[in-house]
């Protein structure tokens, strides 16, 4: 009986992002470093869904190349979607982030790669803990020359053997994206010693960090 209450716990600690809201936290201000001096009309962007985008946001700001990451919900017909209507898994959003870089220093390519390396592509609505629809693995093309990366490189880790069980990785054209609240934007920066961020966030972009080596920021 003793286990079974210890794993109940744990599961609790361990629930979806579903979680109870956080306290708000202001959003910190970039960096003084050479990529703030780029202009945004110079950026290209990006839209990923790999699970909590506590966790994506955090693995996509590690990239060199990378200017702004914004977590949110795309993917479903609710407009303007609050994070509590999302996580009730009604909505058919997928909780994602719109990543805002520069393609002269980071590739689509790399980022494909980056994202494949965060996340588990081979759990249908599912990541660790997280269990539902807006947690799906996803990718949202914005032209047909990135539909065709995607589809490519998606059969070259399939052909590889890269996972052990096939890519089920949701392919879709961008609609809509909602920037989510903004107490949910840089939230594994605000809060390193929350439970969630200690046993699933940070396993994950250490894991990136692991096989993004030498396409990472100075100090990463």
């Amino acid at each position: 009986m003793r286990h079974l209450l210890f794993a109940f716990i744990f599961l609790l600690i361990l629930s979806s992002c579903a979680r109870n809201r956080p306290e708000k936290a202001p959003k910190a201000s970039a960096p003084a470093t050479a990529q703030t001096t780029v202009s945004k009309d110079s950026l290209a962007v990006a839209t990923f869904a790999g699970g909590c985008f506590w966790c994506t946001e955090e693995a996509a700001e590690k990239l060199k190349g990378v200017h702004e990451v914004i977590s949110g919900y795309t993917g479903g017909a609710t407009k303007n979607p609050t994070y509590e209507q999302v996580s009730s898994g009604l909505t058919g959003h997928a909780e994602a982030v719109q990543i805002y870089y520069d393609p002269k220093v980071v590739s689509y390519q790399t980022l494909l790669e980056a994202f494949f390396a965060a996340h588990d592509p081979t759990t249908l609505n599912r990541q660790g803990p997280d269990v539902g629809t807006q947690y799906r693995s996803a990718i949202y093309y914005r032209t047909p020359q990135e539909k065709a990366q995607i589809d490519a490189y998606i059969r070259q880790l399939n052909s590889a053997r890269a996972f052990q069980a096939p890519i089920v990785t949701e392919v879709a054209p961008l609609k809509e994206f909602y920037p989510a609240e903004e107490e949910h934007q840089d939230f594994y920066r605000h809060n390193p010693d929350n439970p969630y961020m200690r046993a699933v966030s940070t396993p994950k972009v250490e894991k990136l960090k692991k096989k993004m080596q030498g396409k990472l920021k100075d100090g990463e």
